[in-house]
């Protein structure tokens, strides 16, 4: 089944987002639905957003994190496709009608993603690299794609063994590398993971969160990708193994908080 705009609901988890999420939703066509699910619980935001935006409902919650915030917002949908986006990305003008076009004419996925405009710094992981060079302008499998914008075909995805009860984020996973757990349940089902080069999206980065919080979101970061490395890599490799790569970066984040 191909992807169309009634079809496609995009899902926004935001937290202290005023500054950039408005860009964000501008940038996506009127006729599709987005739910935002506000992990600041601010009554206020929610307020002008559902009055600004006639396309769009904010669901209020509490901080309980990325995964779960996007779980909170799936279980919202009811189309076939879900569209996980971050706050701080601007859709091109045709990223989308790219995207539906492509998905027409792959056989099957799971994960469908647009790519980052900026080259250097791809957001998906590949394991032949040759495929780039041959692959210039159609879409090609990779092993993983960034958190920050993919689309979920969720009507395959709930067939799957351990995505059963809108258990698509594990939700031990409070912020980084959700997005990597997800593609490597994905793919551990021999489910089929693409990046439509044609579609083109673009990444403000670290801006999610309003600067002025920059120095609390900080010390959350660094505790959180501490935590995050540790448990993704003792879910799926072992305990030793996650002691070993996850040691440095401990050890590092220890001394940057002092």
């Amino acid at each position: 089944m191909s992807i169309s705009r009634q079809n496609l609901t995009v899902v926004i988890v935001s937290f202290m987002s005023e500054n950039v999420i408005h860009t964000c939703i501008k940038s996506i066509p009127k006729d599709i639905k987005i739910i935002i699910v506000d992990n600041s619980n601010n009554y206020f935001f929610k307020q002008i957003i559902e009055k600004k935006y006639s396309n769009t409902t904010c669901i209020l919650s509490e901080n309980i994190g990325m995964g779960s915030g996007n779980n909170l917002g799936l279980k919202q949908v009811s189309t076939d496709f879900a569209f996980v986006l971050n706050p701080d990305v601007i859709l091109n003008e045709k990223t989308i009608d790219e995207i539906i076009k492509a998905s027409s004419n792959i056989p099957s996925f799971s994960i469908i993603a647009p790519i980052l405009d900026e080259e250097n710094f791809p957001n998906f992981k590949i394991q032949n690299q040759n495929i780039l060079s041959d692959n210039k302008s159609e879409p090609f499998k990779v092993s993983s794609v960034d958190g920050f914008a993919m689309i979920l075909n969720l009507k395959r995805i709930n067939n799957l063994k351990n995505f059963e009860n809108f258990n698509y984020f594990d939700e031990n996973i409070f912020l980084y590398l959700e997005n990597d757990d997800l593609c490597k349940r994905v793919t551990e089902n021999n489910e089929n993971i693409y990046i439509v080069p044609k579609s083109k999206i673009k990444h403000i980065g670290a801006s999610a969160v309003d600067k002025k919080y920059a120095y609390q979101i900080e010390l959350s970061r660094n505790w959180h990708w501490v935590w995050s490395k540790f448990y993704y890599n003792k879910k799926h490799y072992g305990f030793l193994n996650s002691l070993i790569k996850s040691l440095p970066t401990f050890l590092s984040a220890v001394t940057k908080y002092f």
